[in-house]
């Protein structure tokens, strides 16, 4: 009787995990994230590897860090996902091996690690960071990089660019670069954005917030390239963001060009008091 007191008691049928899932994908053949009725996306195709792995019906539903648009690329994405006990330590820590198996060579599931008390995939970030990638050599991109590289055929000066950035640092309301959603904030912190050359003709913009709105990104990305080429003046994205309606002379840059690079979190300790604090409906202050 003494030994059956010492053995640990199984889990119950109904007992749960929560998954974090590092995750990279070429989104070039991908309709997004999000899953969607019909359309090849990330979601679905590894929410689908992972209800075949974990013999799961119907799949387990992932929630993600940052819903990329079709044709985005990442290479730091974040997602949960909340599976039984039983069918998690049924294949004995084996999942990264068995899903890079079943899924296609454009998306990867990196890593697989059990999360972290009030860990949220979403919720709890602090930041995320994307790269821009473009060229602006008069004959073209590079074939081999034609996918993740946008072609700008005018050249680019990276210190107009910067000097503009400066000027859209901190926490502002960015309804004027972002898609409006009903119900929904657009008010964001915009942490770092500045551009440098990888190479001669290869301008990468590094852009850092705490969160960003429907195609934010992009549409900074693309107000600045016309800045960088000399038709708009360095003052003039600035002057957009403070009238906070979107600006038809903004144009929004090509998915293609865009790579999710890194999703920040803080320390476990702190991480459901950040998810707590990102469920909030910002307002500006002053």
């Amino acid at each position: 009787m003494a030994d059956g007191h010492d053995k640990e008691p199984p889990a119950p049928m109904t007992a749960l995990v929560r998954l974090r899932l590092d995750i990279g994908y070429d989104g070039s053949d991908f309709a997004g994230w999000a899953r969607q009725p019909g359309q090849r996306t990330v979601q679905g195709v590894i929410e689908d590897a992972l209800a075949r792995v974990l013999r799961l019906d119907p799949p387990p539903v992932l929630t993600v860090a940052g819903r990329t648009d079709a044709g985005v690329h990442a290479r730091g994405q974040v997602a949960h996902v909340v599976v039984p006990v039983a069918a998690y330590s049924a294949i004995n820590g084996t999942l990264p091996r068995r899903l890079a198996g079943l899924l296609p060579p454009d998306v990867r599931v990196w890593r697989v690690t059990t999360a972290p008390e009030g860990f949220d995939a979403r919720f709890s970030a602090l930041a995320r960071r994307y790269a821009y990638r473009v060229c602006d050599d008069p004959v073209g991109v590079d074939p081999l990089r034609r996918h993740d590289v946008l072609w700008h055929p005018r050249p680019l000066d990276v210190d107009r660019m910067n000097a503009a950035t400066r000027l859209m640092l901190g926490e502002h309301d960015f309804a004027a670069f972002c898609r409006k959603r009903e119900g929904a904030t657009t008010i964001r912190e915009l942490q770092v954005f500045e551009w440098n050359r990888e190479d001669r003709h290869l301008a990468v913009a590094t852009v850092k917030a705490d969160a960003f709105c429907h195609s934010m990104v992009r549409a900074l990305v693309g107000a600045m390239l016309v800045v960088g080429d000399g038709r708009r003046s360095i003052e003039w994205p600035a002057e957009v963001l403070g009238a906070r309606v979107r600006d038809s002379a903004v144009n929004v840059a090509p998915a293609h060009g865009l790579s999710l690079e890194e999703i920040a979190y803080p320390d476990d300790a702190d991480l459901a008091l950040r998810a707590q604090q990102t469920r909030r409906v910002r307002t500006l202050s002053g």
